[in-house]
């Protein structure tokens, strides 16, 4: 009896395989030898069982034994060589060698003259190869050995327990009952390794489909089966151990476990994890996530974005993520909703609105993906929702999907399609809309922090610009300043009305270039022109530092000539005379000397001042905005100086000792005759 069912659960095991392999359109080798294998696997089940109306003989139960054995080995071979069609397979000498064993060993079993034993060491030999065939075939799987273990499992363990078996019955003469007896539940119990095998191995192109509901249902039905079976054994135990077990008892335990059964098999939380642990590993997922990413990776591409179109691609991404063709992002400003970009729901209804409003609420507190007709339908998923069927059945679109920045609802993007293919809201899609809507949002987000580091680059710019024009303006002051100061004792003097409008004119002139600066907001461009430098440095001291002690003195090689911006090297020098010049009492010296080499033209300022300390030149100096003439500087006149030197190809070199003096060297290319 207990043979019969494990037989008997093993055929209905092969069976139900088979059918699955029926709905399957697409004809392919492996398909047909499985089918094959578990055809055979059926009948010798049945007869093994007894089931079958036909007499039992040792001849027939040899025949279909061998047909098995022969059926899973030219799967094997199949398997081993990636045969895809039956001329790869039948080619191969080594497969018309194993049918000539088959026959032989098939004719064989109906004379009377060839042993039993003769007949294991056959079985024993055929279960040997496939054991050997699964090693070679696990061995070719390299990276894809875990697709190949479901199928090692079930194949190695049906086929070591009939090589123990056949192995036992060689030695003592006949198989062993009890081996008889555990054989078909051996089959049944492995036979879920083989489906699985069949769905990890994409090679093999059998797309067996089985509901989700009805494994749900199959799961839910083996939980209680194995509940009930494990409150037997209780039961069992006790009354082998002969405890008391008086009616008071059994009933307190028969009522405590049918509540226990109905709590499990009623409870929808439950229910819901079981399925989504189901679903989550025996079922291959609804997308080809590699190919889906790089699909929402290329629609999130866009050259010049600005930002109306920047939201409309984001929500058409979001869109033809789920193949959907109606999507858009909606947030809200206060207390009214606002359509950033996408395609549909414009305008919102006024009903439409109040639902945004609950969703919004729900969506910010639990940032739930929500399916406004899956609500209906299982209103159990979205507990804490406020649900108005009627604004939910006129809803236009289907799936409402948060996008957060941060901890805060930024948005919510809406879906619907106006075809029939509308998804179903289950685990995998709620993951895979997360996905989405998190690179969407690191999308959207990073167009925006674009936009807003170019505004402060912008602003960044201009102040910069606007520090410079006011150091130029500070200079300017002085020369009008000095003016000024000379006008009283020299206004009568025809030569120095005339410098005065000179330097007048020059003034107006880069005033004007100052405020066109900030006009255009752009830089100014430098304007180069051959100079002598001697002319510009005597100039310099004449008009500008010969009123402040100590006057500098000037050594220069005659006919020194470069193609430079003048006002800024002008402005530079004045920056660097008038330092020295301030850094220096009135009895010290400030020194300038000019050298032309081969290739460079260097200039020295040499004072015999404070001087500067090693930290101070490496930590300070050259720092924008740090000064040590305090509201009195601006701290960028030597950023200036050295920013323009090395602008031009040239260097700015220091050397300094406390209460010792200071040297500025300039290096400038020798360009007069580029």
């Amino acid at each position: 009896m207990i043979s019969t069912i494990g037989y008997g659960l093993a055929a209905l095991s092969y069976l139900l395989l088979f059918l699955l392999l029926l709905t399957v359109r697409k004809e392919s080798l492996t398909k047909n030898l499985v089918g094959f294998a578990l055809l055979v696997g059926l009948f010798a089940s049945l007869f093994d069982s007894g089931l079958l109306p036909v007499p039992l003989s040792m001849q027939s139960y040899y025949f279909f034994e061998y047909f098995k054995y022969l059926a899973w080995l030219m799967f094997l071979f199949a398997v081993s060589k990636h045969a895809k069609k039956p001329s790869e397979l039948f080619y191969q000498p080594r497969i018309w060698l194993l049918i000539l064993c088959f026959v032989v060993a098939t004719v064989m079993s109906f004379f009377s003259q060839v042993t039993t034993a003769i007949q294991h060491l056959i079985m024993v030999i055929a279960n040997l190869s496939i054991l050997i065939l699964l090693e070679v075939i696990y061995r070719q799987a390299e990276e894809q050995k875990w697709m190949y273990k479901p199928l090692v499992l079930f194949l190695s363990s049906i086929s070591l327990f009939d090589f123990v078996m056949y192995a036992n019955a060689v030695m003592v003469t006949q198989v062993d009952p009890t081996f008889v007896a555990a054989r078909g539940y051996v089959h049944f119990l492995m036979m879920p390794f083989l489906v699985i095998a069949i769905r990890r191995i994409k090679e093999w192109d059998i797309n067996i489909y089985v509901s989700r509901e009805v494994v749900l249902h199959s799961t839910m039905l083996m939980m209680a089966g194995l509940y009930l079976c494990l409150m037997a054994l209780i039961g069992y135990g006790v009354n082998y151990l002969d405890a008391s077990w008086d009616g008071t008892i059994q009933a307190i335990l028969g009522a405590v476990s049918l509540a226990l059964l109905s709590f499990v098999l009623l409870s929808s939380q439950i229910r819901t994890k079981i399925k989504v642990f189901v679903t989550k590993h025996f079922f291959a997922n609804q997308y080809d996530y590699r190919q889906q990413w790089l699909q929402l990776t290329d629609a999130l591409s866009l050259e010049n974005p600005d930002k109306q179109s920047t939201y409309s691609v984001a929500a058409e991404a979001m869109g033809k993520a789920i193949e959907y063709d109606q999507s858009a992002f909606i947030t809200k400003r206060g207390s009214c909703f606002q359509r950033l970009g996408g395609e549909g729901f414009d305008p919102l209804t006024k009903e439409e609105e109040e639902l945004l409003s609950t969703l919004w609420q729900f969506s910010r507190s639990n940032r739930w993906i929500i399916d406004v007709k899956q609500v209906l339908i299982s209103p159990h998923l979205y507990q804490g929702l406020p649900i108005e069927p009627e604004l939910f059945r006129t809803a236009r679109f289907q799936l409402v999907v948060p996008v957060f920045k941060g901890e805060q609802l930024w948005a919510m993007a809406l879906l619907a399609t106006s075809q029939s293919n509308q998804v179903s809201l289950n685990w995998e899609l709620r993951d895979y809309l997360a996905a989405v809507s998190a690179q969407v949002a690191n999308f959207i987000f990073h167009y925006e922090s674009s936009v807003e580091l170019a505004e402060n680059a912008q602003f960044s710019a201009f102040n910069r610009m606007s520090a410079f024009v006011v150091h130029d303006l500070k200079n300017i002051l002085a020369q009008v300043g000095l003016i000024l100061k000379n006008a009283e004792q020299h206004k009568g003097n025809p030569e120095f009305i005339e410098d005065t409008f000179e330097t007048l004119e020059h003034t107006q002139t880069r005033m004007q270039k100052m405020l066109r600066q900030l006009t255009e907001k752009e830089s100014k461009t430098a304007e180069t022109s051959l100079i002598n430098l001697e002319d510009v440095l005597s100039h310099l001291i004449k008009t500008k530092c010969a009123n402040q002690l100590p006057v500098p003195t000037l050594e220069a090689d005659a006919d020194i000539k470069l193609s430079i911006d003048a006002d800024k090297l002008s402005s530079v020098l004045y920056h660097l005379i008038d330092n020295a010049q301030q850094a220096t009492i009135d009895d010290g010296s400030v020194h300038i000397a000019v050298e032309s080499a081969s290739e460079t033209v260097i200039i020295k300022i040499i004072d015999t001042g404070c001087g500067m300390s090693q930290s101070f030149i490496n930590n300070q100096l050259f720092k924008p905005f740090e000064t040590t003439k305090g509201n009195a500087g601006m701290g960028i006149g030597a950023y200036d100086a050295k920013t323009f030197v090395e602008k031009v190809g040239g260097q700015l070199l220091v050397q300094s000792e406390v209460n010792q003096g200071t040297t500025f060297t300039l290096i400038l290319p020798n360009n007069e005759t580029k």
